[in-house]
Order: C-alpha cells, then sequence, then structure tokens
C-alpha cells in the first residue's frame, strides 16, 4: 500500500518530527518496510503486535507495517499480564515490537513462518481491506477489543477534521499515548497534511520541559486531568492560552475546570467520539466554547448523527434519545469479526441535538464506567479481584468525581475478617493496568440482591455514598 510512503515522501528533508529525529524516522520505515515486503512475498502478510515505547520507532513501524499491508495491532505495552495474555490468545501475533524484546528495538519475533499461525478470519478480511489497523478498545465483556480501521477510515477523520477548522496544514502537540486513537489521530493529521508534530509526555509539560515552539500555530489534545493541572500553574496557563486550539476529550469535564477555562481565555475545543469512529465526529468549537456554549458541538462533515427512540424512530430537535453514527470514519468491526451492517454505529450515550444542530450528551446507557478517559467495564475487574481468593462477593461501581469523572468503588464481603485490601490489591498489580485497580474499597457483610438474584445497583450507590460520606451536591 504506497499512499503511507507517498505521504512521507511529501515531507522530504523537512524536520517536521519536533522532538523526534525526522531522518532516522524515515531510515527505521524504509528498513523495516523491506523487511515486511520480502516476509509477505511467500505467504500472508505477518500480523503485527505494535508495543514499541519509544514514539519515533513506533509511529515507524505503524507506517511501514501501513505501507506493506501488513495487519497491525496497537498495543500499550504497560498492559499487565492478564491483559496481555487475551490480546495475545486473541491476535496470535507473527512478529511483536516493543515490549523489552532482547535484541534490536524494532526486533522480529514471535513465528517466523508468516504462513503459519494465522487464522481463517484474518485471511477473509485480508481478501477484502488492505492494511488492517486495530486499535485497542474496552469490550461489554470487559476484555479488550481492537476496532478494525483502515487507512482510509482514518483518513476520512482526517478530511472531516481539516474541513471542519478550514485547514490544509495541521501542527499537532501530542502529550497522549499513540496507541490510543487520541495519539494516534494526532499523528495521522499532522503526517497526512504534511504538518508539525510534537510529541511530548504529559509530565514533561508539567515540570516546564517544554519544546521551543510558537503555540499559535498548534492544536493540543488533553483530557479533563491534564487541563485541571495545566490550570493550577499561572506559567502553563499563559502557556496553553497561546494555543490555536485546545482539543478536550476523553471524559465529561466538569463546570468549575470549564469556567476556569473560560475565565484565562483558553481556546478549548469540547470534542465527542471514540475509537469506533477513529476520533471525535463532533467538536465545539473555540468561539462557541468562549461565547459560553457547554456542549459537544456541531457534526464534522464525515460524519451525521441521528437521534432516535428504543423504537428507531428518528426523534425531533431537543428530544432526548440513542445517539447513532453514521461516518467514513466508521471502524469495520472488532477483530475478527465484521460487522454485517457498517452503515451505522449506535453507542452507549443518551442525548440530543438542538435546533442549531449541536450535539448534547446527558448520560450513558450501560453500566460502563469512564476514570480518566479510560473505559472501564466493572466484569473484568470484579473478575480479577475474585480469582485472589480473597473475597467471597465483590461488585465494582463508578463514583462521581470531578477530577477522573469517575473513580472505581469496590463494594465486597471479605473472605475471613483477616482480609487486608492492600493484600488484595497487591495480587492484582501484575493482573491489572493501574487505572483498573479500585480507588475505594468498601467491606460489607452482605450485598443488596433482589428476589430474582440481581445486584440492586441504586443500593451499592446508596452504600458508597454514605460510606465515603460524599455529599449530595456531588452527586449527578
Amino acid at each position: 500500500m504506497a499512499r503511507p510512503l507517498a505521504y512521507l515522501k511529501n515531507l522530504g528533508e523537512r524536520d517536521w518530527l519536533i522532538g523526534g529525529d525526522s531522518r532516522q524516522f524515515q531510515q527505521i520505515v524504509a528498513e523495516l518496510y523491506l523487511e515486511l515486503t520480502q516476509l509477505s512475498i511467500s505467504g500472508t502478510p505477518p500480523k503485527i503486535i505494535l508495543a514499541e515505547r519509544e514514539p519515533t520507532r513506533f509511529l515507524a513501524g505503524f507506517i511501514a507495517a501501513c505501507a506493506a499491508g501488513c495487519p497491525v495491532f496497537l498495543c500499550n505495552p504497560d498492559w499487565g499480564t492478564q491483559e496481555w495474555q487475551q490480546v495475545f490468545d486473541l491476535v496470535q501475533p507473527n512478529i511483536i515490537w516493543g515490549l523489552g524484546n532482547s535484541g534490536p528495538p524494532l526486533g522480529i519475533r514471535g513465528n517466523g513462518d508468516c504462513e503459519k499461525n494465522t487464522n481463517s478470519s484474518h485471511s477473509a478480511l485480508s481478501t477484502q481491506h488492505s492494511a488492517l489497523i486495530m486499535i485497542p478498545t474496552g469490550g461489554s465483556s470487559g476484555k479488550i477489543k481492537f476496532a478494525i480501521h483502515t487507512w482510509e477510515t482514518l483518513i476520512a477523520s482526517v478530511q472531516g477534521f481539516t474541513e471542519y477548522f478550514q485547514l490544509n496544514q495541521v501542527n499537532s502537540f501530542c502529550v497522549l499515548p499513540l496507541y490510543h486513537v487520541s495519539g494516534l489521530m494526532q499523528f495521522m493529521r499532522s503526517f497526512t497534511t504534511a504538518g508539525k508534530l510534537v510529541i511530548s509526555p504529559f509530565k514533561a509539560v508539567e515540570y516546564g520541559q517544554i519544546p521551543n515552539i510558537e503555540p499559535t500555530e498548534f492544536f493540543i489534545s488533553l483530557v479533563p486531568t491534564q487541563l485541571q493541572k495545566i490550570l493550577q500553574n499561572p506559567e502553563l496557563i499563559e502557556w496553553l492560552a497561546q494555543f490555536k486550539t485546545v482539543l478536550l476529550g476523553g471524559a465529561p469535564a466538569w463546570d468549575e475546570l470549564l469556567e476556569r477555562a473560560r475565565f484565562y481565555h483558553i481556546q478549548l475545543a469540547l470534542t465527542y467520539g471514540m475509537t469506533e469512529t477513529a476520533s471525535q465526529i463532533a467538536t465545539l468549537k473555540p468561539n462557541d466554547f468562549l461565547n459560553g456554549k457547554v456542549n459537544v458541538g456541531q457534526i464534522l462533515p464525515h460524519a451525521q448523527v441521528t437521534i432516535r427512540n428504543q423504537q428507531g424512530e428518528i426523534l425531533d430537535a431537543n428530544q432526548i434519545g440513542n445517539i447513532i453514527i453514521q461516518a467514513k470514519s466508521l471502524s469495520l468491526g472488532y477483530y475478527p469479526e465484521i460487522w454485517e451492517n457498517q452503515d451505522y454505529f449506535q453507542v452507549d450515550d443518551l442525548g440530543f441535538l438542538d435546533k442549531q444542530g449541536y450535539l448534547n450528551i446527558v448520560g450513558r446507557s450501560s453500566n460502563k464506567i469512564i476514570t480518566g478517559g479510560e473505559n472501564i467495564y466493572p466484569a473484568e475487574i470484579e473478575s480479577a479481584i475474585r480469582a485472589t481468593q480473597l473475597v467471597a462477593d465483590v461488585y465494582v461501581i463508578g463514583i462521581p468525581d470531578k477530577h477522573w469523572g469517575q473513580v472505581l468503588t469496590a463494594i465486597y464481603i471479605p473472605q475471613n475478617s483477616h482480609t487486608s485490601t492492600l493484600e488484595i490489591q497487591a495480587l492484582l498489580k501484575d493482573k491489572l493496568s493501574k487505572f483498573k485497580i479500585p480507588k475505594h474499597w468498601i467491606p460489607q457483610s452482605s450485598l443488596p440482591y433482589n428476589s430474582q438474584g440481581k445486584i440492586n445497583r441504586q443500593q451499592l450507590q446508596q452504600i458508597a455514598t454514605e460510606f465515603l460520606k460524599i455529599p449530595s451536591h456531588d452527586l449527578p
């Protein structure tokens, strides 16, 4: 697939990768692309797990895989053993890049014979589409899933973005992980429009270690907790206020945070999107935000949104219902399954479109918990906690929190009176990512089941509210 290489050639010798090595990037892409094309000559293109920590190498591996038409799975190198086991069982990779390989940081590992270790689902996918790009997301069961994208779906998202903001070139300042759709799409916008890309750990920004750039020419994407930290530092406030646009997404922002951003005249753009739509499909432009609007804005040109009731009927303006998305950037399915109907995608969120076409989100229609921009499904965490054999029963819920959106809270029955919360947490550290380990632990002698044997989640919320002494005005 030559398109990624054509974009790379278009960048020429310019130093577009600020904070990285643009020439080294081109070199690594060329080497890996050659290696992958040679491996693909005799059989099916190899499946690649990409978990490289170093940004230049991660992005070079991504472009090489796309150019060679290899299915590439973007992965978080900090997943726990339980999560990695899920991924290996699902993917059965031929090549692994990253994960602390002995030898070269981007070395070939796994099954060297590319015709082996592939499954029929992958083969079927390969005949339909080139360069499958698998981006991780949570699943309803709590297991890691990969939304299946292509170069074309990602480009559709870029084109919708550039048309909406009326841009020919996008310069991005990226502090979000590249394996996540929020970080990857910042790279895609800059790479495919011959823009500049700054990659910086957010910790470096917090400590004032900022590259010498002109912020007025750049977009920066943040989640609410990052914005909050910046707004606590006068020097960083002044810096952030210079940015062309500050995209804010990943989790609902609280009113106090938005008011502070407005007070400091931050060019904030509230966004709405997800992995399945290759990032945002609705965005509130900075002028609207500064003029007092607090919704997620109008729909980008590459997408359409309708609000429907449970019978599937389209609702009028200002009527709350299920959000249905149609978009050129919509994923093809969850690996390895292709959706039969790719015309639309119904999300968990409830909302309405006002008469001006602005999208308003009012809540979620499932038990999914969002904390710090990460989607969490309680079943996975409950299963891991039960597996410690230190609890007789457990349920995990989300408690409202103005910093994180929600915080994970485990309500459990200890196996015995000597059971220690610290002991449970210690056993979970190697099984789950840090953000999936509950912050609050509430021991109980019994849990509120109804006569049908189903847990009463409202009572769980009440137990947590009373135990944690949460003021009523902090509740939704």
